[in-house]
């Protein structure tokens, strides 16, 4: 394949969704990861009307059993991978840390960290053989400046962007870039799930933001090591 191929998380939905349109009309051939298959066929409709082209792929990424026959998958359907978006994200319990389920907090950290290592562990052969390997992870706000109330959630970013920290590092002399973007306030689902007292109107939407991601997986992206803000 001629095309650069990009593998997304959570890509059924919000910022995932926005990126995938956006890496297809850019000429990626983007590989849709998201636990809904319905999703995902609308989504795929919409790309193959302006002519991209995408791979589905129904996946539960709490599924620890299941990554590596999805690795052993893309290394017999493709044999490099050029891209990765690591988008996929649970907000989980908002509220006290003693409030909080230990089956909701421990599926938040599974999600949004357990899940972005599985992925490194299969993806990163395949990666290692492209000519212009880029890899981004999404973060939020709430590292830096922490707050109540949102302990699982938070817990998980941080533990992400410590993880992100060491793959980065682990390859400071290979062609592999690797990113965090934190790309603040946007008119998502999980965004009114939080702040459902919010003016979803005065948040920028999923598809200003893809823009940026666009960017950071491109061929020509020369930032490493570093955590990126939507500006």
């Amino acid at each position: 394949m001629n095309k650069r191929i990009t593998l997304i998380t959570g890509a059924s939905q919000g910022i995932g969704r926005a990126t995938a349109k956006c890496l297809a009309k850019a000429g990626h051939h983007v590989i849709l990861l998201a636990r809904s298959k319905k999703a995902l066929e609308l989504l795929d409709d919409e790309i193959s009307a302006e002519d991209g082209s995408a791979t589905l792929i129904p996946f539960d990424l709490t599924d620890g059993k299941s990554y590596d026959a999805l690795g052993q998958a893309l290394n017999q359907k493709f044999g490099r991978l050029d891209g990765l978006v690591g988008n996929a994200a649970l907000l989980g319990q908002i509220g006290p840390l003693q409030a909080c389920g230990e089956r909701q907090f421990l599926e938040t950290i599974d999600v949004n960290l357990t899940a972005n290592w599985r992925l490194i562990r299969i993806l990163d052969p395949l990666l290692r053989r492209s000519e212009s390997p880029r890899a981004v992870f999404l973060t939020s706000g709430v590292v830096p400046r922490p707050r109540a109330f949102w302990g699982a959630y938070q817990a998980s970013k941080a533990g992400l962007e410590g993880l992100i920290a060491a793959w980065a590092d682990e390859n400071e002399r290979t062609s592999l870039q690797v990113n965090l973007f934190d790309p603040g306030a946007t008119r998502t689902g999980m965004r009114a799930d939080a702040m459902p007292g919010e003016d979803p109107a005065t948040l920028k939407t999923p598809d200003a933001v893809a823009d940026m991601l666009v960017e950071l997986v491109s061929e020509a992206e020369t930032r490493h090591g570093v955590r990126v803000e939507y500006s």
